[in-house]
């Protein structure tokens, strides 16, 4: 089984990263941290854009993790922007596998997760991946992990 961790988080080894942890205790799987990729902006043809280098990563993983702290209310810019990207060059339905949510916050409000899942259970739905939920806590993360495939 291949796992990918795809960290929207500034922070590699903040505490996004300590849930997937939490989550995949003692698995193995690649890491993807977004800010090591330059992912131009939906609509931008700027040289060196590595859109196509992430997504090939998730069409060979079984299990995509994709974590986000939540800031201004919301998914990250990095994540934000990478969902964004898959309209137009990515068909309806042309992912497969397992899609789990890492979103993580100081103080959110529950209208915040609300979005925020209803944003990642339709990105799965329309790129035919299986949404297995979202992780809130170390409590989701330990829960969940049984859900891996």
């Amino acid at each position: 089984m291949k796992i990918l961790f795809i960290n929207g988080s500034p922070n590699s080894q903040g505490k996004t990263a300590d849930l997937a942890k939490k989550l995949l205790n003692g698995k193995e799987y690649e890491v993807l941290d977004l800010v090591d990729y330059r992912i131009n902006n939906y609509g931008q043809t700027l040289e060196g854009d590595q859109f196509n280098q992430v997504l090939d990563k998730i069409k060979k993983a079984d299990v995509v993790v994709m974590g986000s702290p939540l800031y201004w209310h919301n998914i990250c810019g990095s994540l934000r922007n990478l969902l964004d990207r898959f309209y137009g060059p990515v068909g309806q339905g042309s992912l497969s596998g397992q899609l789990f949510f890492i979103f993580q916050g100081a103080a959110p409000e529950k209208w915040m997760y609300e979005a925020g899942e209803y944003t990642m259970k339709r990105f799965a739905q329309l790129y035919g991946l299986k949404y297995e939920g979202m992780i809130t806590s170390k409590k989701d993360a330990e829960n969940m992990a049984g859900k891996l495939a």
